[in-house]
């Protein structure tokens, strides 16, 4: 499979979906994490092992040492450059930036061997919290909107009946959906936790050199490379050396240095500034979701300003009748309502259980099937109605 096929087998995480039948249980935020980042992991982990695009990862020169014998075991093992000798001018006091006089201090690199992999474990830790929150979730928004997403078809009275189902759920079900905003925080939670882990194991990985790394970029990237300490040549150097030991004719032990050019940081310099910039932008945001849900939770006022801007709802009285007469977890399951139903419906679904909460379900209102009642047109509901009050 080529590289551009594999890529694409990827996309699929970031595609947007618009199916009626995927009903949207997050934020743009949340999506994040678990689509975009994943799929930038995974595909920058299928570029770096792309021979094609680079040709072979390492290749090194030595005199007397077979090129594929050499190339071998200075992959398998490591090289290494001295950081003293980066500030030298090129082709006059060091022949590559990091090398020359061995008696000085080294620092080793075998971090590439294991990009690849420390990638795609990446990628698989992005994806962690949506599997907890999809399977603490298990469904209820599909469930209890089955047939009300997307664009408004099918007859009026199906409609209506729907409608009033779901009204009637959410009334008997009041107060009874805080473990599911539990579970939805939490992930919240766990999402801007994971970033900032991997932000440190990555640093950690690249032997302290990427907290500071996008800022180093920056700082000399508007100066001619010659004269400057390149932060991306110094991090992942391009030519490193290689010591090699063998037996000679007489069975002395022989040491060979060796020069050795490693292609594959050409690509491991250009995904590592990237994503720099975007595990910093994906903290920021996450913080900045993770607030939101706190104020959120503490603030009765900002869930007022939600229902009145995000989702244009009716009169003052009847924004105070939600916000007085629900806890966090009903709101939470509104909001996520409010994202899968056209505005029209949940606008109109807003209005009839604004009544429900005022009169009561036996007041004049028109009459509805009890929400547990089998149906042909809501049989997914049912389960729901035997939930716990927590």
């Amino acid at each position: 499979m080529t590289v551009f096929g594999m890529v694409s087998a990827v996309a699929g995480l970031i595609k947007v979906r618009y199916l009626i039948d995927k009903a949207i249980i997050d934020n743009m935020i949340f999506r994040a994490h678990y689509r975009i980042t994943c799929a930038i992991l995974f595909v920058c982990c299928i570029i770096v092992t792309a021979n094609n695009l680079i040709g072979d990862p390492i290749q090194c020169i030595s005199g007397s040492v077979p090129y594929h014998v050499l190339n071998t075991y200075c992959w398998i093992t490591y090289t290494f450059t001295l950081p003293h000798e980066h500030h030298k001018k090129v082709g006059t006091e060091v022949a590559h930036p990091g090398l020359g006089n061995e008696n000085q201090e080294k620092i080793y690199h075998s971090y590439y061997q294991w990009v690849p992999f420390v990638l795609f474990m990446q990628g698989v830790l992005f994806y962690v919290p949506h599997l907890i929150w999809k399977s603490w979730e298990e469904g209820k928004v599909r469930m209890i909107t089955e047939g009300m997403r997307g664009s408004i078809t099918g007859a009026k009275e199906e409609r209506q009946d729907r409608q009033s189902r779901l009204v009637q759920y959410l009334v008997e079900t009041m107060h009874m959906h805080n473990t599911y905003a539990f579970g939805y925080f939490l992930s919240e939670a766990l999402n801007f936790i994971n970033v900032l882990i991997n932000i440190f194991m990555t640093d950690k990985f690249l032997g302290g050199a990427f907290l500071d790394y996008g800022t180093d970029v920056i700082r000399y990237s508007n100066m001619n490379q010659e004269n400057r300490t390149d932060p991306m040549v110094a991090v992942f150097p391009r030519v490193t050396k290689c010591t090699f030991h063998k037996y000679g004719p007489t069975g002395t032990i022989q040491t060979h240095d060796a020069l050795c050019v490693l292609a594959v940081n050409i690509l491991n310099e250009k995904i590592y500034i990237f994503l720099w910039f975007w595990f910093i932008i994906l903290a920021v945001l996450s913080g900045v979701a993770l607030f939101y849900s706190a104020a959120v939770i503490l603030l009765p006022n900002i869930r007022e300003t939600i229902l009145k801007r995000r989702f244009r709802f009716g009169t003052p009285s009847g924004v105070d009748t939600i916000i007085r007469k629900t806890q966090v977890g009903d709101f939470l399951l509104l909001h996520l309502l409010g994202q899968n139903l056209n505005l029209m419906i949940f606008g109109e679904i807003l209005d009839d259980l604004v009544r429900r909460l005022n009169f009561g379900s036996n007041s004049n209102l028109p009459s509805a099937p009890s929400t547990l009642e089998m149906s042909p047109i809501y049989p997914e509901i049912e389960s729901f109605g035997r939930e716990t009050k927590t």
